[in-house]
């Protein structure tokens, strides 16, 4: 999951250098999302973890 984040955060940098705007918008938006559902399985799997 951080991987595709990584994918879609670097989409959105060249994007924004070769100035699609609504792209890189889009690419910037889909990419916190990703990486968001990342840091919140990563916390529920640490406490899965730690109650183990």
């Amino acid at each position: 999951m951080l991987n595709w984040a990584l994918i879609f955060l670097v989409i959105a940098l060249i994007a924004g250098v070769l100035g699609f705007g609504g792209i890189a918008g889009a690419s910037a938006g889909i990419a916190k999302i990703l990486f968001f559902v990342f840091l919140i399985l990563m916390a529920v799997s640490f406490i899965r973890h730690l109650a183990r």
